[in-house]
């Protein structure tokens, strides 16, 4: 794979390879991926958690009907 990342992403490569963080710029290039990868996977991770968090703020308040196994396991038999 051949890309042209532009002077400043190149410059970032390059200061990362000076400082050890990374042998080559393949290195730099895919250890970046990975941190992208992390940071999208913990975002996800978030947004669950805050969705969550708003649902059981809605059941505590009232807001939401909890229904039993049963009830459920009625209304799926009973067609409603």
């Amino acid at each position: 794979m051949n890309i042209n990342l532009g002077a400043p992403y190149e410059a970032a490569i390059k200061g990362i390879i000076e400082k050890g963080y990374a042998g080559t710029q393949t290195e730099a290039i895919r250890q970046a991926i990975l941190a992208y990868k992390r940071m999208i996977e913990d975002e996800e991770q978030t947004l669950v958690h805050k969705a969550v968090e708003i649902e059981m703020m809605e059941l505590n308040a009232g807001i939401v009907k909890i229904h039993s196994f049963q009830e459920i396991k009625n209304s799926v038999a009973s067609g409603r």
